[in-house]
């Protein structure tokens, strides 16, 4: 694989169909050096076999390590099986506006993620839950004010850090008063741009300002901020908001282009490319690994004639691999007859009834 493609490959992150990857899976895994994978509740039966699966994930890339990727938010959106633990939803930690419980939910769980070779989290959730009508948030928000979810957020997403894990914090600039579900339909929000300064982009601008590692795009439609195009796909909100007012320049994730958002308006090779123009560096593929492989290649083609895609290309894999070097050391996970005594050990449950019996 030439430096080019290699680079391309970097920025996507696929899924596997499975508790293991199948052969053919296992054969585009080695031959694309994929920059990155996420797991989701398909994928995880019990500890033992999710390290396994990590470890296997983790050797398909000699040279660079891959993002081992999961949303393991806490409340509804908890990928791992017993024994791991049942973290609480961010609007319960939310409520308790106590900065000590939310770290240590978020160090406990990194732990726990940690142990079995996860090093990427897609949390926390920096959204406002402005709109008691939204069908996708509402609970995984940790406030209807702005200043509660930077509050809470801040001191979450210190704990996840601090446990050697990797937080991505989303869905930018705010999904949070939508009346749609980005998974089944393209929203769009009609508030004002100072509507959104009040309300949706503090708690990104106050995570951008204190460096947050990663972020995640919307699939949403802000008319006062892009007419046109979704925010993973807009120019104008990625590079123009979020990079130049911001100031932001760590890692920028899509949401899962297989998103209906995304699929129903553009072809995987349209969604992947303006993506990349945008400004975003990684390309979440989550269900569908073939539109992951037809996009990468369509990428590889255009970048090879085309001198901006290529510079933005150069400039996404720089950020991502800067991030690797920071965190992907080594493969983390323990020897399987470890994990569930390591476990069991954390006693991580009194966290949780803590967070449950504070009020």
């Amino acid at each position: 694989m030439d430096a080019l493609r290699e680079k391309i490959a970097q920025m996507f992150i696929v899924g596997c169909r499975g508790e293991r990857a199948g052969g053919d899976e296992q054969l585009l895994f080695e031959e694309y050096a994929f920059g990155g994978f996420i797991l989701f509740r398909d994928n995880c039966r019990e500890p033992r076999q999710i390290s396994s699966l990590c470890r296997q994930l983790w050797d398909t890339t000699l040279n660079t390590p891959p993002f081992l990727a999961i949303d393991q938010e806490g409340g509804r959106v908890h990928r791992l099986p017993p024994a791991f633990t049942h973290f609480p939803a961010a609007a319960e930690i939310g409520a308790r506006r106590n900065r000590d419980l939310a770290y240590r939910c978020a160090r406990a769980a990194a732990a726990e993620l940690s142990l079995v070779g996860i090093n990427l989290n897609f949390a926390p959730v920096l959204d406002v839950n402005s709109n008691p009508l939204n069908p996708i948030i509402g609970d995984r928000s940790f406030g209807a004010a702005p200043e509660q979810v930077i509050d809470l957020s801040s001191a979450w997403l210190r704990g996840l850090r601090d446990g050697g894990i990797i937080p991505c914090g989303k869905h930018f600039p705010g999904h949070g008063a939508t009346e749609q579900d980005s998974h089944l339909a393209l929203p769009v929000l009609a508030k004002s741009l100072d509507d959104l300064k009040a309300i949706e982009l503090p708690p990104f601008a106050h995570a951008c300002g204190n460096g947050i590692d990663a972020l995640m795009t919307a699939h949403v439609r802000y008319s006062a901020l892009d007419p046109n195009f979704p925010a993973t796909l807009s120019e104008r909100i990625v590079t123009g908001l979020l990079r130049h007012q911001l100031g932001y320049d760590g890692v920028v994730f899509s949401d899962d282009l297989d998103m209906k958002a995304i699929s129903d308006n553009f072809t995987a090779q349209e969604a992947a490319t303006r993506a990349v123009f945008a400004g975003v560096d990684a390309l979440l593929f989550c269900h569908d690994l073939p539109k992951a492989v037809e996009a990468c290649e369509f990428l590889c083609a255009e970048a090879a004639k085309e001198p901006a895609l290529r510079a933005r290309v150069e400039k996404s894999c720089q950020r991502i691999m800067e991030l690797k070097r920071r965190y992907l050391k080594s493969f983390t996970a323990l020897a399987d007859d470890e994990i569930i005594a390591r476990l069991k050990a954390m006693e991580h449950q009194r966290i949780v009834d803590e967070v449950y019996g504070s009020l």
